[in-house]
């Protein structure tokens, strides 16, 4: 191989490293005294190198599932679901870091507009259910109705009840259809939930994600935790159960999480056409225009 793309190549591999260095750099505008407290209550940390041995392990195992539930015209949905903060973003992000986005898509719905509330409530999920060949990854998903809406009053105990009683079938339905449904809960303890959710405060980085209905969840933690509960007991189908992630060692969650859904799908090898990169062709009549100046970004780093 010549040296110079040799150089190139490895100039390319780095800058990759690079951006999931950058994705792990989360706490980077903490004050040294909240990013010293968080390591005294995680002593047990994951050193970074093996994490990135393992998640570069499992994300080459995650395109070989892609590829094979495009060849095979598989369906797959995978809820996430869980505690605020609890991780459920950053296991969905490096779920999908390295994937097809036409194959692998993330749903994540607002809340239901005024006609959306008058429709059957698993309505506006169904357009996002899989075709052939595509996995949807629900960040949040009809689970709401037990959770945030039960909590917050959005949704009346008829209407909880009458959730209870149709999602089970729902889910039959689905996996009767041909899909395979994987549902997630996310789990940490009310102490790292606590500090989570301060280190948000301080970080400008990701104050946005603290809404008034996440800080709700901190003053009703009881009620969500009854709900949690009440939703487990009526909602762990055999055809669709439940599988909990401990949350509160991020790194390890996610690793535990994708390794689990590996497991979850029977996927093998499929068939590929070897890949050439054909010859350029050159055109020696050809000349590129020069284009004005004013149409390119400035460079100023």
């Amino acid at each position: 191989m010549h040296d110079d793309y040799k150089d190139w190549l490895e100039a390319e591999l780095q800058e990759t490293l690079d951006e999931d260095i950058e994705l792990e750099l989360e706490d980077a505008m903490l004050s040294a005294e909240i990013r010293r407290i968080y390591r005294a209550h995680h002593p047990d940390r994951m050193e970074r190198k093996t994490y990135f041995r393992e998640l570069l392990r499992l994300q080459s195992e995650l395109i070989r599932l892609q590829d094979w539930v495009s060849h095979h015209k598989e369906k797959v949905v995978v809820v996430f679901e869980g505690r605020d903060s609890a991780g459920k973003g950053g296991a969905i992000k490096r779920i999908t870091q390295r994937l097809n986005p036409r194959i692998v898509r993330v749903a994540a719905l607002p809340a239901p507009s005024d006609r959306e509330k008058t429709q059957w409530y698993f309505q506006r999920y169904v357009p996002h259910l899989p075709a052939g060949g595509e996995i949807v990854l629900f960040d949040r998903s009809w689970y709401n109705r037990a959770g945030v809406e039960r909590v917050m009053g959005f949704a009346s105990e008829d209407q909880v009840e009458q959730f209870f009683q149709d999602v089970p079938e729902f889910e039959r339905m689905l996996v009767r259809s041909g899909i395979r449904l994987i549902k997630y809960w996310f789990s940490i303890t009310d102490e790292e939930q606590q500090m989570r959710f301060q280190m948000r405060v301080h970080d400008p980085l990701k104050q946005w994600k603290l809404s008034p209905m996440d800080l709700q969840s901190r003053v009703r933690w009881e009620a969500y935790t009854k709900a949690k509960e009440d939703m487990f007991e009526r909602t762990n189908i055999p055809e669709a159960p439940w599988y909990i992630v401990p949350g509160n060692d991020k790194k390890r969650a996610r690793l535990n999480c994708i390794d689990h859904l590996l497991g979850m799908i029977p996927y093998d090898d499929v068939p590929h056409e070897e890949v050439r990169l054909p010859d350029r062709v050159f055109n020696p009549d050809y000349e590129r225009e020069v284009l004005p100046r004013d149409l390119y970004v400035p460079q100023k780093y």
